[in-house]
């Protein structure tokens, strides 16, 4: 009777191991993604978030990606490899294939600059991708440009947005916004995976922002190595910035070239050099934004009636799922000060996600509304 009841137990034990084995199943809706080189049909995402891919290495003795949680890769009976990853949040991920134990780009991937180097990325369709996605709506443009630094003696490379009928209407002139990337990223970020002309546009047609021209320039001077971010000097980028780049927009642009129409915003390292430079040059900035890079205290501020008279918003934002992380304390809570003591300040929470794009994409949607408001 006892073996028979061991042998009963060990049979549940089986089915329950398969029914989760079937449970954790990728759901088999595979579509190609919308970050494939042309004509690529893999990597693919379902309805669940996970993305399958397919490798063609067929010397190689091992295969996999760089995504935490991934399946064991296998060779299918083409000889390529196949595998997919666990669920990821909505939005832009980047990722390497591993091959041999070698860290390499996806073929099938448009490149992407992150981590300090052009790789492989993978978006996961989002429920608000209709706001930062391509529509038939009046576009802006995307410029690129080069200005002399006299400070570094060097050519420097900047993008600039400027919104539909920018052209078409000469007499207009538009309020600016310099928004900064994160660490490990250029001046292409915003462009490329922040989607900032697609988010631009979309607003405007919806009548939801104020038009205004986005600047988009390299946050770094001096060679900072991965991981000594500390010893970062931003006084060299803050004497561009502030000296160099903003006379040479507001010469070559029609922009509102005064403090209330010119705000600067960041992301991550990008939020903490807003940060510091705007709290340092009050006169020439009026509109703050820190996504992800800290907060603004009432102890940062050492002229509170200077600060309240000059600045028009300050605004906060970080992903659920990394505001655990949040550096320099609680940053709701620092927002709520901001607010007590009389200071437009706004936070928002990106839902179910972390320290990645989706989080500043949906920042940035949220920010530019609030934006050079009459």
């Amino acid at each position: 009777m006892r073996l028979k009841f061991t042998w009963l137990a060990a049979l549940a034990v089986l089915a329950a191991v398969s029914a989760s084995a079937q449970t954790n199943a990728p759901v088999n809706d595979w579509k190609p993604a919308s970050s494939n080189q042309p004509g690529k049909e893999y990597p693919k995402v379902n309805s669940e978030g996970r993305v399958r891919f397919r490798i063609v290495a067929p010397e190689a003795k091992s295969v996999g990606v760089t995504f935490r949680g991934s399946s064991e890769f296998t060779k299918g009976d083409d000889g390529a490899w196949y595998g997919h990853t666990r669920p990821l949040d909505e939005g832009f991920h980047y990722y390497a294939l591993k091959i041999d134990g070698a860290e390499v780009p996806d073929p099938n991937s448009l490149m992407f600059f992150g981590a300090q180097r052009w790789g492989s990325a993978v978006e996961v369709p989002a429920k608000d991708a209709p706001t930062y996605t391509l529509r038939n709506v009046p576009q802006g443009q995307l410029r690129e440009l080069y200005f002399h630094s006299k400070s570094t003696d060097s050519m420097r490379r900047a993008f600039v947005y400027t919104p539909p009928g920018y052209d078409q209407n000469p007499e207009q002139r538009y309020p600016v916004l310099y928004l900064q990337h994160g660490w490990g990223e250029n001046e292409y970020g915003w462009g490329a995976q922040g989607r900032a002309r697609e988010i631009m546009d979309n607003l405007i047609a919806e009548q939801k922002t104020r038009p205004f021209i986005i600047v988009m320039i390299y946050g770094l001077t001096n060679e900072t190595p991965m991981g000594g971010l500390r010893n970062f000097d931003i006084v060299p980028f803050e004497t561009i910035l502030v000296k160099e780049l903003i006379p040479f927009v507001d010469s070559h642009f029609r922009t509102l070239a005064d403090q209330p129409h010119r705000a600067m915003a960041g992301l991550s390292m990008g939020g903490m050099e807003t940060r510091m430079i705007t709290l340092r040059n009050l006169d020439t900035f009026s509109h703050i934004g820190v996504f992800s890079g800290g907060s603004i205290a009432l102890t940062n501020i050492t002229d509170l009636a200077a600060f309240k008279a000059k600045n028009k918003l300050v605004f906060i934002s970080y992903g659920s799922r990394e505001l655990g992380n949040a550096r320099g304390g609680d940053p709701q809570a620092a927002v709520a000060e901001l607010k007590a003591a009389g200071i437009n300040s706004h936070f928002y929470v990106s839902p179910d996600t972390a320290h990645e794009w989706q989080t500043w994409r949906r920042s940035l949607r949220e920010f530019a509304p609030l934006l050079f408001k009459p």
